[in-house]
């Protein structure tokens, strides 16, 4: 999923950084450059920094859903943002989100709404799909966008699924350009 809106904020014509927050580890906390390292042993994508989002015009959000909430890997990002949220880098950028979970009824709308809280937090604004386009109306998601993997997390990104992560992504790009005045 976060390929293919990198790859479809790209085509809007924004400079694109696709990044992937570091893996949490159990048994104990660890230094940070000890995780950073596991992830970059093991991620297919460079680790997400704060400096990322201090960067962009507008970020989008994806992550599992686990039981209706982000994953704890990336609430632990959000979390680290404190200080950047705190000089006000966080505000006044566009935000939005996609999940994806085993079920149909696996929370994936409430897992947007969670997400979405800490964004109202930063002062971010959030550009959600909503039903811009008929195109909504099949996905059925109007908070962002939302997969079914199955129980093996097996089931691929459908064409209304692809269709909707280009139209998130390019309504992301398409308004973070107006609010800079492009």
């Amino acid at each position: 999923m976060a390929q293919r809106a990198a790859e479809a904020g790209e085509r809007a014509g924004a400079e694109v950084r696709l990044r992937q927050v570091a893996r949490q580890t159990t048994g104990g906390e660890r230094a940070t450059s000890e995780a950073q390292a596991e992830h970059s042993a093991n991620a297919t994508e460079p680790a997400a920094t704060a400096d990322d989002v201090v960067w962009a015009d507008a970020v989008l959000f994806g992550s599992p859903t686990r039981y209706g909430n982000i994953a704890g890997q990336l609430k632990t990002f959000i979390d680290s943002l404190g200080p950047q949220w705190g000089q006000g880098l966080l505000a006044d950028k566009v935000y939005a989100g996609f999940t994806a979970s085993q079920t149909a009824h696996g929370g994936q709308e409430s897992t947007l709404l969670a997400l979405y809280n800490t964004i109202h937090h930063f002062g971010g604004i959030v550009v959600a799909p909503g039903y811009t386009d008929p195109l909504k109306f099949v996905d059925g998601n109007p908070y962002g966008v939302s997969h079914v993997t199955g129980g093996n997390n097996d089931i691929p990104l459908g064409e209304a699924e692809l269709a909707a992560l280009d139209h998130l992504a390019t309504r992301v790009v398409t308004t973070a350009g107006r609010l800079k005045g492009e």
